[in-house]
């Protein structure tokens, strides 16, 4: 309520400001290249990809360099995955269950889920993300046979070098109450591994917006997920 109440007062500000990211965030597309493959050698492993822009691949040209294909690549020498990724910009928790309700069932082993980005810009609050984080996950294992749930944390809004002040400071906020609740959803659900987005602050490391990861990102990302996966 303190984060609403502040973001309301500073309106004047943060409208404009948040148009302009919003614009210049739109500009990149997203990695060209299929949305589903083969890759490695081994015991099957069946990996759904679910996300938003950054799962997406927007920031570099093509899925090989992004998430899904780097997961793929990192888990390659341990199995044969047969992954597919289901993902698109401005996705939330509830467009995200939207979307895997209407996509046609199938069997997948683990599954990988990065949101909260868009659930925090538009000020989702903390029990309506927690009830559709759950859903999600539940989805997931009744329609889709899915065992495990990689849960990547929300990514620390207040370190995004694109977004200006004050708006990097509420957004930062709201990210952080987010991820704390999908921890605490994690200790309480079994089937849930996380992931923390806590990755060196490095300039080089983002896309041109400065809001999406580059290349030497997606590769550090999908090897911490690749990590967590191979744990069981």
């Amino acid at each position: 309520m303190r984060d609403a109440l502040r973001a309301a007062l500073l309106s004047p500000v943060l409208v404009p400001q948040a148009a302009w990211v919003m614009l210049r965030a739109a500009r990149l597309p997203e990695a060209s290249g299929p949305r589903d493959g083969v890759a490695g050698e081994g015991p099957d492993l069946r990996l759904l990809i679910v996300g938003d822009s950054s799962v997406a691949g927007v920031g570099v040209e093509t899925q090989a360099e992004a998430l899904a294909g780097r997961l793929a690549a990192h888990l390659a020498p341990q199995f044969r995955v047969h992954w597919r990724l289901e993902a698109r910009g401005g996705a939330t928790t509830a467009t995200a269950l939207a979307d895997l309700a209407q996509m046609r069932r199938a069997q997948f082993d683990v599954a990988v889920i990065a949101l909260g980005v868009n659930d925090a810009k538009n000020g989702m609050r903390r029990a309506r993300w927690r009830r559709n984080y759950s859903d999600l996950v539940a989805l997931l294992q009744d329609r889709f046979g899915v065992t495990r749930v990689v849960a990547s944390g929300v990514p620390p809004l207040g370190l995004f070098p694109l977004l200006p002040r004050p708006l990097r400071g509420v957004l930062g906020r709201r990210a952080a109450a987010l991820d704390g609740e999908l921890c605490d959803l994690v200790a309480r659900t079994p089937a849930l591994r996380y992931v923390p987005m806590a990755f060196p602050t490095d300039r080089g490391l983002m896309a041109a917006d400065g809001f999406h990861p580059a290349a030497p990102l997606y590769d550090l990302w999908a090897g911490r997920v690749a990590e967590r996966i191979r744990e069981g």
